[in-house]
């Protein structure tokens, strides 16, 4: 296959006609063959295989930029666990009187209960859809 061969096939997956039609003028057929094993340019087109590198590496550089880009923007984040809980303060914070309790009450950490800040059983819904292991946090009154 010639230069212009991959030049035309790439040209119909990925670029524009105008990046391949310039290509393909500066790296005619009779001077640059693509063998099996490797890309050889005779002498008088050395240029040829130089512009190939420096498309390569402008791709290569491109990509790994577009792809550092995309890991700031979107993976910096830490996703959310509370999705419906008092999502208009900037802190959710309740008080439960030590009188209220009683013997024993069990609280929510999964942020997924109904009646929070008390836990409903919720995590082991959350839990087989998604592996976690979270459970309430249980209070209870000290025996003596």
């Amino acid at each position: 296959m010639t230069i212009s061969g991959f030049a035309l096939n790439f040209n119909r997956s990925m670029a524009g006609p105008s990046f391949i039609e310039n290509l393909v003028a500066s790296c005619s057929s009779k001077s640059a063959l693509l063998d099996q094993s490797e890309m050889t340019c005779d002498n008088a087109s050395s240029n040829c295989q130089n512009k190939m590198i420096m498309y390569g590496a402008g791709l290569a550089i491109a990509g790994i930029g577009l792809g550092y880009f995309i890991g700031k923007t979107y993976g910096s984040k830490a996703a959310r666990c509370n999705r419906d809980i008092k999502l208009s303060t900037d802190k959710v914070v309740d008080t439960v009187d030590i009188e209220e309790i009683g013997e024993k009450k069990a609280f929510c950490r999964c942020w997924k209960s109904k009646k929070f800040p008390y836990c409903d059983g919720t995590h082991t819904a959350h839990n087989r859809e998604t592996g976690d292991n979270v459970g309430p946090l249980i209070v209870k009154k000290k025996d003596i």
